[in-house]
């Protein structure tokens, strides 16, 4: 411990090196979470169907990615999807694609819970205005469970920008990349992953101190 020198890091460095990084990392994490949350909708959508067709395939689509880790999936698709379609597909695609798929299985779940929170008479009052399902779900269930769901959802956010680090196993910049290479490039390995972990606890603790208040904020509303 005597031996580090954590201030090698200056401006010129974090704009050089982390900066770039960081807007990866924090573009990942919007892109995910919102295709995550569009296709996680249309997956419990489909689980809450009572159409054997629908639930079948989405349950086993969920059920499979959330029994895989997350860089086993990021690392099949990044290395075997070139060898099927004929050329590579490249780092940051390959994060974006694989992080969608990934996370849409568990806003699914979160999704399903939110939908499910939702007391039945509600649906059936909308039943009894004469809509269909999927009006009853864009007009009255959707908008309520997606206030209920809402920490939960900024929760599962910040765990997914935890996970961008995890991009770093195919050659992605990211946050992670960008003080790993700065540290390699000045001698000084530790303090950069040092350096990370302390960038990454103080955004993901006053995100998480964010999510709180938020939640604190709604419950009193209620």
């Amino acid at each position: 411990m005597g031996n580090l020198d954590l201030t090698f890091v200056s401006w010129d460095i974090i704009s050089k090196f982390v900066l770039k990084g960081f807007y990866f990392s924090v573009t990942l994490t919007v892109i995910a979470t919102l295709g995550g949350i569009f296709f996680g909708t249309m997956l419990a959508l489909m689980r809450l169907s009572g159409k054997k067709a629908l639930m079948l395939p989405a349950t086993i689509y969920v059920n499979g990615m959330r029994s895989i880790p997350l860089v086993m999936v990021i690392l099949w698709f990044y290395l075997l999807v070139p060898t099927l379609i004929g050329r590579p597909v490249g780092a940051e695609p390959s994060a974006f694609i694989t992080f969608i798929a990934f996370e849409a299985a568990y806003f699914s779940e979160i999704m399903r819970a939110g939908i499910q929170s939702i007391p039945r008479g509600q649906v059936h009052a909308g039943q009894a205005l004469g809509m269909s399902y999927g009006q009853n779900m864009r007009l009255v269930v959707l908008p309520q469970a997606f206030r209920n769901m809402l920490p939960v959802l900024l929760t599962q956010t910040i765990i997914l920008f935890q996970d961008t680090s995890l991009v770093y196993a195919i050659g992605a910049y990211d946050l992670l990349k960008g003080f790993v290479t700065a540290g390699k490039i000045y001698g000084r390995p530790e303090e950069a992953y040092l350096l990370a972990a302390v960038v990454y606890f103080a955004i993901c603790y006053g995100l998480s101190f964010m999510v709180k208040r938020l939640q604190l904020k709604i419950a009193i509303i209620r």
